[in-house]
């Protein structure tokens, strides 16, 4: 195993807004969710997805998941889940870069403006990093959508 410490200048940018191919389509990660409301120009009573890294690292930050459907989350694959208004996934395959390996969660959104399709000039534009492997990126369907709770899941796309 290779360890790197990335010491690039790309590590210095304050706020990091990567445009990259995700588990489901182009997004935009970040870890700052101020950052991406502007570029989508959303309103801030509108959360994003925090898509986590690995399971552990979803259950280290505190997120309570019903016993239930601990195995369900665990082993979904291109799935949201609700619980209690946070919206999270577990995404293992997106992490392509060692910018994305360091940090274990980013806020997440797909790569357009609001209520259009992929425009990959405006992309360009707004991203801070462009991370793309050598299938380019392509406007796939969005993740399955499930609101949980301790006694029901109800499917919302």
């Amino acid at each position: 195993m290779v360890s790197i410490s990335s010491n690039t200048r790309l590590s210095r940018l304050s706020v990091k807004v990567v445009l990259t191919q995700t588990d489901t389509t182009v997004g935009f990660l970040s870890q700052d969710a101020k950052k991406l409301q502007e570029i989508k120009t959303r309103s801030s009573s509108k959360p994003f997805i925090k898509v986590y890294k690995n399971f552990k690292t979803l259950l280290a930050s505190g997120h309570r998941i019903p016993d239930k459907y601990k195995n369900n989350v665990r082993r979904s694959k291109k799935t949201t889940f609700i619980v209690k208004n946070n919206a999270f996934r577990v995404a293992n395959c997106s992490l392509y870069s060692q910018t994305l390996r360091d940090s274990s969660w980013h806020y997440s959104t797909s790569a357009n403006e609001a209520n259009k399709n992929f425009d990959r000039e405006f992309c360009e534009k707004k991203a801070d990093i462009i991370i793309e492997n050598k299938d380019g990126l392509r406007e796939l369907s969005s993740s399955s959508l499930y609101r949980i709770n301790y006694t029901k899941r109800k499917r919302i796309r």
